[in-house]
């Protein structure tokens, strides 16, 4: 049922986008955001910036990044309980955005927080099992030269704290993190509550640009989405 309901979602904001519905102002989707979506907090701010590898050992930036919006995501793959659903999570908002244009406008990163244990090779595994598409996935870790906290204190800079304990654990938070095409830190989506179509279509608005109000009463962004299951 859940697969169903995911599939749903995304057939669903495929074809929104392709009707243009999604053409809604920045402005107008963070309102209705504030409105329907507890788990949403809007940011206006410059994103902390990071040098790291990925699994092949090149390099990637934040910089690099520029141009596109950025789904930021950190977790370690030792972590035996949120970090897998979270990553769960993410490879859901990726197969429903990548079934639309924004697929070419969109990067999902995630960046381990235990660099010391994440080799490219667990590094490449652990998308591999969790579904993330490495077309527009990129899982990113600390280079030998840097210290094996640094990934953490990036983390810390983006207002997550990984508190690591004496038997290897880390006591962390849960948050997607989504970043625009000049590098600005827009949202923060906090927990694994907050309902997927809701972040497609903040980063629809991203991708979109559109800044002008519309002048005339019209259904809302979700209603139309929800008119689609009828």
């Amino acid at each position: 049922m859940r697969t169903l309901h995911s599939a749903l979602l995304a057939i669903a904001v495929t074809v929104a986008c392709v009707a243009s519905v999604l053409a809604h102002s920045l402005g107008e989707v963070g309102q209705d955001l504030r409105a329907k979506e507890t788990y949403f907090q809007p940011v206006d701010s410059e994103a902390p910036g990071f040098t790291l590898e990925d699994a092949d050992h090149r390099v990637v930036s934040l910089a690099s990044l520029h141009g596109k919006v950025v789904v930021l995501n950190f977790i370690y793959t030792n972590c035996p309980d949120v970090c897998p659903l979270h990553s769960e999570r993410v490879a859901e908002l990726q197969a429903m955005i990548n079934q639309t244009p924004m697929k070419a406008m969109v990067e999902f990163v995630t960046i381990t927080t235990d660099p010391k244990r994440d080799t490219g090779e667990v590094l490449r595994d652990y998308g591999k099992a969790h579904g993330l598409d490495p077309e527009n996935w990129i899982f990113l870790t600390a280079a030998s030269d840097q210290a094996e906290d640094s990934t953490r204190k990036i983390a810390e800079a983006y207002g997550l704290k990984f508190t690591e304990s004496e038997q290897g654990m880390q006591m962390h938070g849960i948050v997607t993190h989504v970043i625009d095409q000049d590098g600005r830190l827009r949202a923060r989506f906090h927990t694994l509550k907050f309902e997927p179509v809701n972040l497609v279509v903040f980063v629809n608005a991203l991708t979109n640009r559109t800044q002008k109000p519309h002048g005339h009463p019209e259904p809302s962004l979700w209603e139309k989405l929800e008119g689609l299951f009828r």
